[in-house]
This record gives C-alpha cells, structure tokens and sequence, in this order.
C-alpha cells in the first residue's frame, strides 16, 4: 500500500532527524540478501551501534536536499538502498566487512559514504574500515601527551635511585 502524503512527510522528517543527529551516512545495496542474512547484518550493526534502514530513495533524497550538502550521494540513490547512521566513521565499514567475509558474500556493498562532510565511493570500504574510532583516537592523542611526563619521572626516579645507591657505597665504604 503506497504511503499517503502525511506519512511521506513524516518519514522525511524522521530521516532529516536522523542525518542531523549523525555525522556518518552509508548508502549500501543489500538486494540479494536472504531475510535469515538481513536479520543477522542487523543484529550486527545494531551492536555496534549503528542505525540500518531500508529506506526508499526518494524519501531519502528529500531528506538530504532539505538538509543540503549531501548532493555527491544523489547518483548512488538508485536501485535497492539501505542506510546505515552512525556516530563513528568506521563502524558501519568494519561491520560490512566482517559480514561479507564471515558469510563468504558480496553484499551488502557500499554504494556511498558520507563521513563528517567528506563523500568516499564504493571503492573505499577498506579505507574506511581502517578508520581510527573516535575513543581510540583520544587514547591515542593521550597517549602521546602523557608520554613526556613518563620520560620525566622515569628519569628522576631512576636519576634518584642512582644517588641513593651511591650514598649506601659512600656509607658502606666509610662505615
């Protein structure tokens, strides 16, 4: 049964909510899927924390155009398309990839991302799957930070220790 006007719109605006609350947008094709197959890809994004949906593409194309921005994704909205919002760029990549691979498959493939402004195509899966996650990268920036401080107090503990070992000989010596 086609959707009336009143639930198009709203759809739309349920879709504008959703891109305006994620910074990561994949468009991928699922046809050929399996429902067993779709249901476990769900499950699996849903772990981590990824919204899928299946969405018509006009419905998505509104949605974008309202938005703005979001024009380098219009010719991948064709055919059979599915959307995958995340908060983390490369959620949705590690979660294709590990399904394809575990299932010996070639969908659901990208047809495009969207990632905090930039538009990669369907060729770049594998870059994106390689994506530091956000926590992972402010582990690392600590990381980096607190080393220094590391250095200095392993210097004066181990420059400490050295003088204290060379006060017991003195002692030891004169004693």
């Amino acid at each position: 049964m086609p959707l009336t006007r009143d639930q198009k719109a709203q759809a739309v605006d349920e879709i504008v909510a959703l891109l305006e609350a994620t910074p990561t947008v994949y468009l991928t094709d699922y046809a050929g899927l399996t429902v067993e197959q779709a249901n476990a890809l769900r499950n699996q994004f849903r772990e981590a924390g990824v919204q899928f949906k299946v969405l018509k593409n006009t419905l998505v194309r509104l949605a974008m155009e309202r938005i703005g921005g979001y024009d380098a994704l219009f010719e991948s909205l064709n055919g059979p398309t599915a959307v995958a919002f995340s908060e983390e760029p490369s959620a949705p990549a590690r979660v294709i990839k590990k399904f394809t691979q575990e299932n010996d498959l070639s969908v659901p493939g990208l047809k495009a991302a969207y990632v905090d402004g930039a538009v990669y195509g369907e060729d770049a899966l594998e870059i994106l799957a390689t994506l530091k996650s956000k926590d992972e990268l402010i582990g690392d920036i600590l990381g980096l930070l607190l080393a220094p401080i590391n250095n200095v107090i392993g210097g004066l503990q181990a420059q400490g220790g050295n003088l204290v070992g060379a006060l017991k000989t003195l002692a030891e010596r004169e004693g």
